[in-house]
């Protein structure tokens, strides 16, 4: 099964389990680096502490090896999104209109002048799903989600 299918498939079985249970699934990623790495990132209202974790990890532990959606040998990760939390799904989006982010170009742009990274206030989605943003000097701009490498939350001490 390909990276990205089993992050599907992991996120399928483990949402509802974990709303049951008040927690919200952040994000899946399936990774090799010197050996595959599944991470399960999770949240809840207050945030999550170490016991959640260790909770979550017994308990996706059991389900994924009944589902046994990996054929390779992998070692699962449970944490919490951070303070700096990647955005990548519509809710997540939504969810922190008004916030400050951190955006990662590909390419950059004329209205951000010359930069490919740059914060600015997360103004929403357009209807077709790109991002608005509110660059520091107020001119508003509409990215295209496939010209964005990353936005996260900006987090200043």
């Amino acid at each position: 099964m390909a990276r990205k299918d089993i992050e599907e498939s992991v996120e399928a079985l483990l949402t509802p389990v974990l709303a049951e249970s008040g927690l919200e699934l952040t994000d899946v990623e399936y990774v090799r680096e010197r050996n595959w790495f599944l991470r399960i990132y999770i949240d809840k209202d207050g945030g999550v502490d170490l016991n959640d974790c260790q909770e979550v990890s017994e308990k996706v532990g059991v389900l994924l090896d009944e589902a046994d959606l990996i054929s390779d040998n992998y070692m699962l990760e449970v944490s919490s999104p951070g303070l700096d939390r990647v955005l990548k799904k519509d809710k997540d989006f939504i969810r922190y209109t008004g916030e400050e982010v951190d955006v990662k170009l590909f390419a950059s742009t004329e209205m951000t002048e010359g930069k490919k990274e740059f914060t600015a206030v997360l103004d929403g989605l357009t209807d077709e799903g790109d991002l608005k943003l509110r660059l520091a000097n107020e001119k508003s701009m509409v990215v295209e989600r496939n010209k964005i490498a990353q936005v996260r939350l900006h987090f200043s001490f």
